[in-house]
């Protein structure tokens, strides 16, 4: 290759090299910075296509999506001085793009670490002014949403992020008093338990004796009105037998000769001594002759 080749090759990679320097494109999920010599010069670079001065100029990108810090476990002190180990979260996003470069280099674990000592801080003094029962369900939202208002107004100022929302994860008593607590839970759920079964047991025998006290009240009723359709039953018959008599008595001697013969006789081993010439045998007698 002649010095000239040469020479235009040089050339045109210079030329590709800075013009690859001169141009950078900032997207819509970031937020850029554009430096010169390290000084911010433009602190809020829209997304698109943009020209730099090659070597001179330099462009800082971040995030600038919704952000999850995740902050470890923590315990704290509630109102009565009762421990409780919270597990907590934060949502935040880059709202100054130039703050937050100066206050943190750019650096997300630094922003991460400031932004969960603040956390941190917060809730220690939130929960600080409230009682266990408080902590856990009664004002927990409004804990979390107090936290989140605070918080935002002090890091847009000072580290220009905003906080779009903390929340708890999970509240936990430490070990050394869980064990007691869930032992007193026991207790008196066998004490409600116990208190329970004997109102039952008050009720059922309750149940039991007006149930018996019912069923003895209708035996009665029912044997009175058993006896009295009885007797009933019996005056009619005796009434009907005093009027069949009266009508013909013959008859009447008959008809109860012949139920005394069937009654008698209805087996056929029994035996019945008796005098041939008896009046029971009167009317056998009759048809015999």
């Amino acid at each position: 290759m002649s010095t000239k080749g040469i020479v235009i090759s040089f050339l045109g990679l210079i030329l590709v090299v800075l013009g690859s320097n001169s141009l950078y494109i900032v997207t819509e999920l970031e937020r850029a910075v554009l430096l010169e010599f390290g000084k911010v010069i433009h602190a809020d670079v829209p997304p698109g296509l943009h020209f730099k001065k090659p070597f001179i100029n330099n462009v800082r990108k971040f995030d600038g999506r919704v952000l999850t810090l995740d902050a470890p476990s923590e315990r704290f002190l509630t109102l009565e001085k009762k421990a409780v180990i919270v597990d907590s979260f934060a949502k935040y996003r880059i709202s100054d793009a130039q703050l937050f470069y100066t206050a943190t280099s750019g650096d997300e674990r630094r922003i991460q670490s400031l932004l969960g000592q603040r956390v941190n801080n917060g809730l220690h003094n939130e929960i600080s002014k409230r009682t266990l029962h408080e902590v856990v369900s009664g004002e927990r939202d409004e804990l979390m949403s107090v936290l989140t208002k605070r918080l935002d107004a002090s890091t847009r100022e000072e580290l220009g992020v905003e906080v779009v929302d903390i929340r708890v994860k999970k509240i936990d008593l430490p070990p050394e008093v869980s064990q007691s607590v869930y032992a007193r839970m026991n207790t008196e759920r066998d004490i409600e338990a116990r208190e329970h079964r004997a109102q039952g047991q008050e009720l059922a025998v309750g149940i039991k004796a007006d149930a018996e006290k019912q069923r003895e009240v209708l035996l009665a009723n029912a044997y009175a009105d058993a006896e009295t359709i009885r007797g009933d039953g019996d005056a009619a018959a005796a009434s009907t037998y005093a009027s069949a008599y009266t009508k013909d008595k013959e008859f009447y001697k008959f008809y109860r000769s012949m139920v005394a013969y069937k009654r008698t006789f209805s087996n056929k081993g029994d035996i019945l001594l008796i005098q041939p010439d008896s009046d029971f045998f009167k009317y056998l007698n009759k048809s015999t002759n």
